[in-house]
């Protein structure tokens, strides 16, 4: 009885085209272990085809393994490794140094000659995730969709404006509570809470509260579409 269901089964057109496989998945390749401070192994990614914002219409990703600490840069594509390390050195490196790990996928310009020369000169070590293990660098693909979310609620109405929002999406992250965590990104790294903006009292000076009024309508226009976004 138990081979004519199972012959059945095979057999079935509609089971083979609609039922799921429940196997296990094949373990990592490459096991990461936990990183023993911050800034000790990395994550790296691209956000592409955005629309143009202050001529930029790329994101590199880059995110902290044991903080989830992240940065958010802009690029225009098409860009070059040369392009990606100017970036990662004016804007990252000079705050943290240089890590132990990068993770990334095999994206061209972490497979390139340059990006393998420049990475061993650093003394970091570049791990590429696989095709069939995308929880090599999930933490990224997790972020970019936080962050795609997060522009597209606060600009969908001016899609060109994103990168004028870019800093605030980082500090956005930055100072949110992970779960992961038991406490937030900025609070991992430099070990206090950060201090937020008093939206409370007025300012004597017109334009401050021209600008504090900008932001918290920004704010509360956020929190409204992601509400309705649930």
């Amino acid at each position: 009885m138990k081979k004519q269901v199972k012959e059945y089964v095979l057999s079935c057109d509609v089971f083979q085209r609609t039922k799921d496989e429940h196997i296990f998945k094949p373990e990592l390749l490459q096991p990461l272990s936990i990183p023993s401070q911050a800034w000790e192994t990395i994550y790296m990614d691209f956000i592409e085809g955005l629309f143009v914002s202050k001529k930029f219409n790329s994101i590199l990703v880059i995110i902290g393994k044991y903080t989830k600490y992240e940065h958010f840069l802009t690029l225009s594509h098409p860009f070059t490794a040369t392009d990606v390390a100017s970036v990662y050195l004016d804007q990252v490196f000079k705050l943290h140094g240089s890590p132990k790990v990068i993770i990334s996928d095999k994206d061209k310009i972490f497979t390139s000659l340059f990006w393998k020369e420049l990475m061993k000169k650093l003394g970091t070590v570049s791990h590429l995730s696989s095709s069939y293990h995308p929880e090599t660098d999930g933490q990224t693909e997790r972020l970019n969709k936080y962050l795609e979310q997060y522009l597209r609620s606060i600009c969908f109405l001016k899609p060109h404006t994103w990168a004028t929002w870019l800093p605030q999406a980082e500090w956005w992250y930055n100072s949110n509570f992970q779960t992961a965590l038991g406490l937030t990104p900025f609070e991992a790294l430099y070990g206090y809470k950060p201090n937020q903006l008093n939206w409370s009292e007025d300012s004597t000076v017109q334009s401050v509260n021209e600008i504090l009024a900008s932001r918290e309508h920004t704010r509360q226009l956020l929190k409204d579409n992601l509400q309705r976004a649930q």
